[in-house]
């Protein structure tokens, strides 16, 4: 059955071309990860990467969502980040500035204008992160300070043009992979942004599946323990995909009404609350900011005592990474979510919650409900993300799959998937779960 589910995306024409232009578009920004930014010696810039992996901070979180383009100084070394980080940007600035707020009640039009926006703050931020990283890869080796005894010269020729040729082949890097992107949203599978992060690192978890069996075969971790290891992530793997599908449904009813001379009978729906409605954006700021003293230490010797204390307490750097992940899961979900916009919409469209009347107590319903959900939310969060620290002290060894890479990789594959079925259920074909079993969803988009 599943399999006859599964040859069904090959039946359709449309559906197969749309798999096959995704996947030759993909190819493509694997391939460009191993060009070369101009002036690097790669050898000594994979030295330095592999010196960075043990200490962490904000290089190899940077090197992650990359899929390793930073490790190779390629093209794509910023990677999709600036525009991810242009985005996040134009929705703070959205709840702050009352022309941007008008333009996303504007429809298409002003998502399209908002996203021309995004593009331009995305050419901004890979000029200014392409001026950073060339005056940082030319110290790289040069100075004893913060380089943990590499001796290594990353740039051998300092000098302007490096910088120029830096800042232009990382800025038209990152602008082709936003344009990659946008060609699989719109000619291939959809979710294109998505799926390029997902691809990074799904091939950077190939290496370290390797290394564990590698381990293995030499006897530093028993055959037993890698087997109960699996088990363990694939039990977490579930959890991810029953808690991203969660959500909270308030029931709304809508009363009668007129639309012309047509009168519409009062139905029954309900308002989807999500469980996890800031996506990985907290542990992503989470992350982001404990790597700050481990990054600054590198370069400010004075900052080493603090950063070896953060980094050699394993319980005060989980601690301190719960709660901030569970602050900015309230901070982001209150600037994303508006409970009183929300009410309003309701109320305009003549609904109301059963029980609360419409308007400014409805808004204060819905603002308890997701007060409460988005605290479970925050730690489940926390609890994932916390994962690869607790297997790494437990068994002595480091370990790559979990945390902020495994939820993303998880929410993609459910939105993609729900994308092929989507298409296979609107050509009369069954979808993957057969005739009689459940539809399949991705993650609940809830709009403020």
């Amino acid at each position: 059955m599943a399999l006859n589910a599964f040859t069904n995306i090959f039946r359709i024409a449309e559906l197969r071309n749309r798999l096959a232009y995704t996947l030759v578009l993909l190819v493509v920004y694997r391939i460009g990860i191993f060009i070369n930014t101009p002036g690097v010696d790669r050898a000594a810039m994979n030295a330095f990467m592999d010196a960075q992996k043990q200490s962490g901070g904000l290089v190899s979180l940077f090197n992650l969502f990359s899929g390793g383009a930073l490790e190779q100084m390629s093209i794509f070394g910023l990677g999709i980040m600036p525009y991810v980080s242009a985005s996040i940007i134009m929705q703070l600035l959205a709840v702050v500035i009352p022309s941007l707020e008008r333009l996303q009640k504007e429809g298409a039009a002003g998502r399209q204008k908002i996203n021309q926006y995004t593009r331009y703050g995305s050419i901004v931020l890979s000029i200014i992160q392409g001026i950073g990283i060339s005056r940082w890869l030319v110290s790289l080796g040069r100075s004893d300070a913060g380089q943990g005894g590499f001796n290594q010269i990353v740039v051998p020729d300092d000098s302007a043009w490096f910088t120029f040729m830096t800042v232009i082949s990382l800025t038209a890097g990152t602008a082709f992979i936003m344009w990659l992107g946008e060609r699989i949203t719109e000619r291939g599978i959809g979710n294109g942004i998505s799926l390029i992060i997902f691809a990074g690192i799904v091939a950077r978890m190939v290496p370290s599946a390797k290394q564990l069996f590698d381990m293995t075969a030499q006897g530093a971790i028993e055959s037993a323990a890698l087997v109960a290891l699996a088990a363990f992530m694939l039990f977490v793997v579930a959890v991810v995909v029953y808690v991203e599908r969660g959500m909270r449904r308030i029931p709304v009813q809508y009363a009668k009404r007129m639309a012309g001379r047509r009168m519409f009978a009062g139905q029954a729906t309900y308002f989807p609350m999500k469980v996890n409605s800031a996506g990985v954006i907290p542990p992503i700021f989470a992350g982001a900011l404990l790597s700050f003293p481990a990054t600054l230490g590198t370069w400010f010797p004075f900052l080493n005592t603090f950063r070896q204390g953060l980094e050699g307490n394993a319980w005060l750097y989980n601690g301190l990474f719960v709660l901030l992940v569970v602050f900015f899961a309230y901070f982001y979900t209150a600037l994303t979510f508006r409970p009183d916009d929300v009410a309003d919409n309701i109320k305009k469209q003549g609904g109301y919650i059963p029980g609360i009347r419409p308007g400014r107590q409805t808004a204060d319903f819905i603002e308890r409900v997701l007060n409460r959900i988005t605290f479970g939310g925050g730690v489940y969060l926390a609890a994932i993300c916390v994962i690869p620290s607790v297997i790494t002290n437990v068994m002595g060894v480091r370990f790559s799959f979990g945390g902020t890479a495994l939820l993303i990789v998880v929410g993609v594959a459910l939105d993609t998937v729900q994308q092929i079925e989507g298409h296979l259920i609107s050509r009369n074909y069954e979808g993957f779960a057969g005739p009689r079993g459940p539809r399949i969803r991705g993650r609940v988009r809830v709009a403020a």
